[in-house]
């Protein structure tokens, strides 16, 4: 018997967890399977193997919905309507960030409507942009339809659950606007809780708090792609 799984996790693409059973051999994982395995005994160790991937969902996609302060977060953001603060101050930042973004968006509009957002989005929240642009480069890689294998949609791969949460479930999380409020308030709300240390919040995130690679890899793309000096 022959299995293969392949996996996406929700914050991005990682071909080293890509799962292969073939006669044995096991890539990924430290994990012995016998060529020939029967049906009960598959099932238990499908089942073994599910638990764990569910124990493994990052934060924004499996922050726990008993979180009071990041629900209220949540439902006052999604119900403003912000603008730009500094227009002039937005026009220069704009053509410095549509210039970057033209290698990975060819529309100039698309482009351009998605900077807009992210500028409005991460100063509402408190965020610095060029840092929301290095998550979602690391997150989506600037596809708006992206969708995880667990189910975390859009740049910055929110979960539907929360739409529920909020009391909001028409809400559409491919909408440019609707997934970068969502996605930004999860991200500050993260971020102050760590008493504003960057690695840390960024690792909530993802699910993947007292681990450095995705925070690393975020700052990374930040510094290389980003950074305004």
């Amino acid at each position: 018997m022959q299995v293969v799984l392949k996996m996406k996790w929700a914050s991005n693409t990682l071909t080293s967890n890509t799962i292969f059973i073939k006669g044995g051999s096991f890539k990924g994982f430290e994990a012995l399977f016998v060529q020939s395995l029967s049906i009960r005994a598959l099932i238990k160790t499908l089942s073994i193997f599910c638990v764990s991937l569910l124990l493994s969902l990052p934060a924004h996609a499996s922050a726990t919905i008993t979180d009071p302060e990041l629900k209220k977060k949540l439902l006052t953001a999604v119900k403003q309507d912000y603008g730009f603060r500094d227009q002039f101050d937005a026009e220069v930042w704009l053509t410095d960030m549509s210039a970057r973004l033209r290698r990975y968006i060819s529309d100039e509009e698309i482009r351009l409507h998605l900077l807009a957002n992210v500028h409005r989005e991460a100063k509402a929240s408190g965020l610095n942009p060029q840092l929301v642009l290095a998550v979602i480069h690391v997150e989506s890689g600037f596809d708006r339809f992206a969708l995880s294998y667990v189910g975390a949609q859009g740049y910055m791969q929110i979960m539907p659950f929360w739409k529920n949460e909020i009391g909001r479930p028409d809400d559409n999380l491919m909408s440019t606007l609707t997934n970068l409020r969502y996605g930004c308030t999860i991200l500050k709300h993260y971020i102050d809780k760590e008493k504003g240390n960057l690695q840390r919040g960024l690792a909530r995130y993802n699910g993947s708090l007292g681990r450095t690679k995705y925070p690393n890899k975020v700052f990374k793309f930040w510094d290389k792609y980003w950074q305004v000096n």
